[in-house]
């Protein structure tokens, strides 16, 4: 019984962190797509994800002043060191190296297509009840799947008011999912369970 507690506290351990790198993830996400900096919700990622971005700030500086390398070192560190401590206290002693940062890879990965496929819910649905929302979670919304949705807008262009393009990023983010982050979960062996949510 107790054994079982402790395997779901740890598991519960593994989830807030997942979600923590959620949020790490979204500030990447964001400064990737340019979405506006002053919006009040990118201000609280921004807050809440700071503490620990902070010490890598100083050495890595964002990749062509889009991609935050800062954000996704922390995130890749955090996920490591919370798989390893968690299979030290389990019992299971220290993990391969090379899988642990498989693992992390495919964690990140993972809550990337995550964030990128519920903002794209979210667009859809925004565009039917709120088309013209000035809400600063609908203009956050718009402005982190523009980037993905404008390439393929340039190819499949509206037709009237059916969007089609929607439709072929949900493929193509089901398509990397399945082979992408599935191979990498795959890669990572016995640490595949701590992977994601």
């Amino acid at each position: 019984m107790g054994s079982n507690l402790g395997g779901a506290g740890l598991l519960l351990i593994n989830t807030v962190v997942n979600f923590y790198l959620l949020l790490l993830m979204l500030r990447f996400l964001l400064q990737a797509s340019r979405a506006d900096y002053f919006n009040p919700l990118s201000q609280s990622v921004v807050k809440v994800t700071q503490p620990v971005v902070r010490p890598f700030q100083g050495f890595l500086k964002p990749l062509l002043g889009r991609f935050d390398l800062a954000t996704l070192v922390s995130a890749l560190l955090i996920k490591m060191a919370v798989i390893t401590m968690i299979l030290l206290i389990s019992g299971f002693g220290m993990p391969p190296l090379v899988q642990l940062i498989i693992a992390g890879i495919a964690t990140l990965a993972s809550t990337i297509l995550k964030i990128y496929f519920f903002a794209l819910i979210a667009m859809i649905i925004l565009s039917w009840v709120a088309p013209q929302s000035g809400h600063p979670a609908a203009l956050l919304v718009m402005q982190l799947v523009q980037p993905i949705m404008a390439p393929v807008q340039r190819v499949i262009p509206p037709l009237g008011m059916i969007d089609l393009s929607p439709i072929v990023v949900f493929i193509a983010i089901n398509l990397l999912d399945s082979f992408v982050v599935g191979r990498l979960i795959q890669a990572s062996g016995a640490l595949a369970v701590l992977v994601g949510f």
